[in-house]
């Protein structure tokens, strides 16, 4: 067994807390990823889970076993680095090998399952290359080999594409993704690009100021995300929010915004006053002006060739931007209109929590409906 479990595990330097009683539990063989803007804790996490450095209050346990005091070198895990940290007078073969000699194997045994770890990453014909002859591509397939070769119960990767340009970073995650399906090993991987973390993960933890935010499937964070943070964080470009007035009686609200929105909302459960209103990019629509649920002006288009970004002006503080497969047939400077469906509204009171509306209750549904299909791409 290679599950993880993390039990009020806190870390603080010199008093200021970075990871505060952080709850968590990692099933065997689940490919999980942390993801949340700088500073927020995610690599210091991983680190005390790798026994890197010491947790400040709280336990770990790897395989049902107890490790918080236990060393990292017998953890049972392997560190994938960003910087690849590989022995620059080595050859890949002994880069890959080098733990393994460590361990006393014989010349032979090191040989074979070099050449095993090797032919799986398609790095078996740079064997007797040293890593200032690779591409950064092949550093770090020959830096996950390193690590797989020792047959570890977990994988812990730090941000390991992030030196990669766009394309190898791409083609990585495919490697990445495979290997995870060929070996089936427990992985925790940091990073702060979404698509690594909605394409690679199981489950995604959010988190904000050391606090886990929200767990869930990637769709669970994207159709239902528990606060105003994870919907901004989740999604590119990410979700436009506007703050609004309520009045009503009961759980009966008219919210009024920007742009002339003005929206009867039935909201269940906490109905303490909406502060904000948030609409996903691609869930809206261009229309003509009067005829939508807001206005405003097209200000800037955006040609990505595949799809269009259209920003349109609501009000001197508010900005939306549209996400569209066509580039709009209005011109720039121009009065239009912006539609969307009830389900595609969420609202958030003034702490950020995201409060239960009815028509919320259809999107949670198809929500649930689409995460046994996997992941998506932000």
């Amino acid at each position: 067994m290679a599950s993880v479990e993390l039990k009020s595990v806190s870390k603080s330097y010199g008093g200021n807390p970075v990871i505060r009683g952080v709850d968590l539990a990692i099933r065997d063989g689940e490919f999980i990823v942390f993801v949340g803007p700088s500073g927020c804790g995610k690599s210091t996490l991983l680190r005390l889970i790798a026994g890197l450095v010491p947790v400040t209050d709280g336990e770990i346990s790897i395989g049902g076993e107890p490790v918080t005091d236990v060393p990292a070198s017998k953890r049972g895990i392997a560190f994938v680095f960003q910087s690849y940290a590989l022995y620059p007078h080595m050859t890949v073969a002994r880069n890959i090998g080098f733990a393994l000699e460590t361990l006393g194997l014989g010349r032979d045994a090191v040989r074979n399952k070099v050449a095993e770890v090797a032919k799986l990453l398609k790095v078996d014909h740079l064997l007797a290359r040293r890593p200032r002859e690779l591409s950064g591509g092949q550093r770090q397939r020959v830096a996950i080999g390193r690590a797989l070769v020792r047959k570890p119960e977990v994988f812990l990767f730090d941000e390991p594409l992030s030196n990669l340009d766009s394309d190898l970073r791409m083609e990585m995650r495919i490697e990445i993704a495979r290997l995870h399906d060929d070996i089936g090993t427990t992985m925790i991987y940091v990073t702060h690009d979404q698509a690594e973390a909605m394409t690679l993960a199981d489950r995604i933890v959010v988190l904000n100021h050391g606090v886990i935010e929200q767990v869930g499937s990637p769709q669970e964070l994207y159709h239902t995300p528990k606060s105003r943070f994870v919907a901004g964080f989740v999604g590119s470009p990410r979700m436009n929010f506007s703050t609004v007035a309520a009045t009503g009686i009961g759980a009966d609200w008219l919210l009024s915004g920007p742009g002339g929105l003005r929206l009867e909302s039935h909201v269940t459960g906490n109905r303490s006053t909406p502060a904000t209103v948030g609409v996903r990019p691609e869930a809206l629509s261009i229309v003509a002006p009067g005829s939508g649920r807001l206005d405003g002006v097209l200000e800037r288009i955006e040609d990505l060739g595949h799809e269009h970004f259209a920003y349109v002006r609501l009000d001197a503080d508010n900005s939306w931007v549209v996400r569209l497969p066509a580039r709009p047939r209005e011109d720039r400077d121009t009065k239009v209109g912006l539609s969307f469906r009830d389900e595609d509204l969420f609202l958030f009171d003034e702490s950020g929590a995201r409060l239960d509306h009815a028509a919320s209750h259809e999107r949670s549904a198809a929500a649930l409906a689409q995460t046994s299909g996997g992941g998506i791409a932000a």
